[in-house]
């Protein structure tokens, strides 16, 4: 009888001990994933918050009362998904928001004139009145202003918000603000952008390449106003076309918050290794800004309750963060790199995703990092087992103008998971067209999932593909990637000439 219970007592005790391995025993990568699609598939909240918001909230333009309740609502809703390490990371900086502008275009010897839909772009001055002759800088890239810059000064220059005349198609465009930049360097008194979106679409954004105001009046019409613009420049009955733009604006210092969420690493080894997944919160004050960028902010949001939901534990830690001010200069991924230089932590920050108007991701971009690439191809395989629409299309081409570009410049790998938007979206950014109901639920779900097994892979790897670049590497990396002349004009350059 002893025996028998000696017996049983090790049986017992041995299959205990099994079972205490067990249940730290590390599960292998496919069962995270398992878990990641069946949570993300049956509990996804990525769509209905957003919808949520949409309504409740409308616009979330940092520094207004929409701005702090999208702010409170990220917060609250990662507190309700089982966050306990949650902070507001606050900031201040001066913000604009519009108020007034009108666009007269009047031919200097004749009384015909005609008044402009028009949209001031962000940064312009608090108060322009000009009076000026306008000049056709085409497509605003450097050989166009370059063909026009002795005839620049005191003139109000019209270019192509896209790629419009023959000899650039296929040339690399540049943003807005840095059309605007170059408009100021050649003494330009004004600029008028023309959209590229058919259907008297007016677009918004940031004309400043710093987020501080701008020294001359930018504003935006609609490709069907310009092409009537730019017909009656040529009409040779009609000299010196004058544009009169009037706005009013407003600019003040404003708090603004970030929203961080941490999963701490398991692993003693890579704990104080740290991955931002990050997305920005705030839009446009034109619409409810559900793409740009909506469905990227709402699947960091998912993401990070699928993590707490599935008990998923990596052995890096990472923040799930929502920057806000984005929109108006990528005021809060600046804030957040200025207070982790301060704080002397910058460097355990090993890599940055980037969910900028990610839709329905097929691959990933590694920003032009080779052996990411190869990561993404090999991780991308087993994502194809799990859903074969996911078809493994990578991409590795860097970018500037989100919330990616400060950690980039300081030689941090960045990515961002690469999918398709469809035409009656993009032609909505950042206009008064950007509803929810251009939202797929599909489409944010699938972002959600992939990104989250994307993510958990890099969190979990025994060692990441990628490591930060030195400053000198990330000088050459950057002109490799074709970015100097862009960093020069955003004045985010600091390697010199």
């Amino acid at each position: 009888m002893k025996k028998f219970w000696l017996f049983s007592f090790v049986i017992f005790f041995s299959s205990c001990v099994s079972t205490k391995n067990l249940n730290f025993r590390k599960e292998s990568l496919e069962s995270a994933f398992v878990k990641i699609n069946q949570d993300v598939s049956y509990r996804s909240k990525a769509y209905t918050k957003l919808g949520e918001a949409s309504s409740m909230i409308g616009h979330r333009l940092t520094g207004s009362s929409n701005g702090k309740k999208a702010e409170d609502f990220a917060y609250n809703f990662l507190r309700e998904s089982g966050f306990t390490e949650l902070k507001f990371m606050p900031f201040e900086v001066e913000t604009w928001s519009r108020d007034t502008v009108s666009l007269s275009i009047v031919p200097q010897n004749s009384d015909n004139f005609l008044d402009l839909k028009v949209v001031s772009l962000a940064h312009s001055p608090v108060n322009a009145h000009v009076k000026a002759e306008i000049i056709d800088g085409g497509d605003g890239l450097e050989e166009d202003f370059e063909a026009i810059k002795t005839q620049i000064k005191n003139k109000v220059v019209l270019v192509n918000l896209g790629l419009m005349k023959e000899e650039n198609k296929g040339k690399k465009n540049l943003h807005r603000s840095e059309k605007t930049a170059l408009a100021i360097q050649h003494g330009a008194a004004g600029v008028i952008m023309v959209n590229q979106v058919e259907g008297r679409v007016l677009l918004t954004g940031t004309a400043s390449v710093t987020g501080s105001l701008i020294p001359i009046p930018a504003v935006c019409i609609s490709v069907e106003d310009g092409r009537a613009v730019r017909k009656w420049l040529n009409d040779k009955d009609e000299k010196n076309l004058l544009a009169i733009i009037d706005m009013r604006n407003n600019s003040r210092m404003i708090r603004a918050r970030n929203v961080v969420a941490t999963i701490r690493g398991t692993s003693k080894k890579h704990r104080n290794e740290k991955i931002i997944v990050g997305g920005h919160l705030d839009s446009w004050d034109l619409a409810q800004g559900a793409t740009d960028n909506g469905i990227g902010s709402f699947s960091v949001l998912d993401m990070a309750r699928t993590f707490q939901s599935a008990k998923l534990k990596p052995k890096r830690t990472i923040e799930f963060v929502m920057f806000m001010g984005e929109e108006q200069g990528l005021l809060g991924s600046r804030a957040m790199i200025k207070d982790l230089k301060a704080k002397g932590k910058l460097d355990q920050i090993k890599l940055m995703m980037n969910l900028d108007m990610a839709n329905n991701p097929k691959g990933f971009n590694a920003y032009g990092r080779d052996e990411l690439k190869k990561f993404f191809e090999e991780i991308g395989q087993k994502i194809k087992k799990i859903d074969t629409t996911y078809t493994n299309a990578n991409y590795n081409q860097a970018g500037l103008h989100s919330d990616h570009q400060g950690f980039m410049i300081e030689g941090i790998p960045v990515c961002s998971p690469m999918g398709s938007l469809s035409f009656k979206v993009l032609n909505c950014y950042h206009a008064d067209c950007d509803k929810f109901n251009l939202v797929d639920k599909q489409h944010i779900t699938n972002t959600v999932r992939f990104s989250a097994m994307m993510l958990y892979a890099l969190a979990d790897a025994d060692e990441l593909p990628v490591n930060s670049l030195s400053s000198e590497q990330t000088r050459d990396y950057l002109i490799k990637q074709k970015l100097k002349n862009e960093l020069i004009i955003g004045k985010d350059w600091r390697w010199g000439e």
